[in-house]
């Protein structure tokens, strides 16, 4: 009997699925990894499907990356991805740091170019229109970052980026802060040529920054431009109101910045310049000179003693041949001095 024509089979065969749709590769891919800060991620994710509202036609997906979060993260972000208007996919590294957690990003991400948000940023709304518009020019072969203002007047004015033009790196000024890795972005096939993050560096790993800056050097050695322009704006609320939470970043910002000297004391031999100079402003200072920040009253020394305890953090890690392993006593001993000295 033909089921086609038979009226009551045919009510009585079920009805087929639609067959799904094919899965189109977003242009962009944000990438955002976080660990126990559900509190402000959220904001973060609800500006991101907002930007992509507003330029819809630059389609994106949204990556989050779960770094071993014991908050409800992992549930709030199973119900979001059920209901959101962009793709969002999140995943679980139980790796902890973030280096490891970026490098589970870009191995997820699919669209043609890759943007770093931090989860306590939030993006402004005409984010996407500007970063299509940089991205139209063809030219492909560097790192894009983009403007960072404090996204809370009650936060102190610390990493953020306010420069009104358009720049590219050079030798002559230091990469930390150049480009900042909560608004980094690049053409997927810049990742592909640069490689995964190094996991010794960065929040959570032995040499607790600098992953981002650690990335700006081996572009800059592989030939490739490093680029600030003054939109692609975010928004960072990063929520510290003392200038001892102030004061314990920029140490860890430049004990992962004297790792970075000595990793490529022969690749990049130009990093050491700003060692010296470091060093120089340091005595100055002894003797009247202005500070490294005037009004966070941020001294130079802690440039000095970190550059030198990150230093000897990463000749540890070498010896030791474990990028995830502690330093040996004597060198925890060296480092501990150096910080007690820094503060």
């Amino acid at each position: 009997m033909n089921a086609e024509r038979h009226p009551l089979l045919r009510q009585l065969r079920p009805a087929l699925p639609p067959p799904p749709r094919p899965r189109q590769r977003p242009e962009v891919s944000f990438i955002v990894c976080t660990r126990d800060r559900l509190d402000v991620l959220e904001a973060c994710i609800d500006s991101i499907r907002a930007a992509c509202r507003a330029h819809p036609a630059f389609p994106a997906e949204l990556v989050v990356v779960d770094n071993g979060s014991r908050d409800g993260t992992a549930s709030y972000l199973s119900s979001t991805a059920a209901i959101s208007d962009i793709a969002l996919t999140a995943i679980s590294e139980p790796r902890p740091g973030l280096a490891a957690a970026r490098n589970a990003g870009l191995a997820q991400a699919r669209g043609r170019v890759l943007v770093f948000v931090d989860d306590d940023c939030r993006l402004d709304r005409n984010y996407l229109a500007d970063l299509e518009r940089h991205y139209a020019s063809g030219e492909k072969w560097l790192i894009r970052g983009g403007r960072v203002e404090i996204g809370d007047a009650r936060d102190l004015p610390f990493t953020i980026k306010r420069c009104d033009k358009r720049e590219r790196l050079t030798p002559a000024v230091h990469p930390g802060g150049f480009v900042l890795g909560c608004n980094m972005t690049m053409h997927r096939d810049v990742a592909a040529r640069i490689g995964p993050f190094d996991e010794r560096f960065g929040a959570g790993g032995a040499l607790r920054s600098a992953e981002d800056t650690d990335y700006l050097v081996r572009a800059m050695l592989a030939g490739m431009a490093v680029e600030y322009v003054p939109d692609m704006t975010i928004f960072h609320h990063h929520g510290r109101r003392d200038r001892m939470a102030i004061d314990r970043l920029h140490r860890d910002y430049h004990f992962g910045n004297g790792a970075l000297c000595l990793k490529y004391v022969r690749r990049a031999p130009w990093l050491l310049r700003h060692f010296y100079w470091a060093t120089r402003a340091a005595m100055r200072e002894l003797v009247g000179g202005p500070r490294f920040d005037q009004d966070l009253k941020l001294s130079h020394w802690p440039v000095v003693l970190m550059n030198l305890a990150g230093a000897a953090r990463f000749m540890a890690l070498v010896l030791i041949g474990r990028p995830g392993r502690q330093p040996q006593a004597g060198n925890g001993t060296i480092e501990a001095r150096a910080e007690a000295g820094a503060r």
